[in-house]
């Protein structure tokens, strides 16, 4: 028998995946986060250029950007 006013823990998804940020399990709610702090992390790394995805081409060269 449960308690009436016991807390809910969080339901982790059916595949059984782990947040990337921290390695919990990852919740319905913020998939494939465990919460929307780690969602949040996640984002900023990105908008600081911590990903990247690799490509063949080659940078810019600063006399390019100059001569246009």
């Amino acid at each position: 028998m449960t308690e009436r006013n016991a807390p809910i823990p969080a339901t982790p998804t059916a595949s059984g995946r782990r947040c990337p940020i921290c390695g919990k399990p990852a919740a319905p709610r913020h998939q494939p986060f465990c919460s929307a702090r780690c969602a949040d992390i996640d984002l900023g790394r990105w908008l600081k250029g911590n990903y990247r995805v690799e490509t063949e081409e080659a940078p810019p060269d600063a006399d390019d950007r100059d001569a246009g």
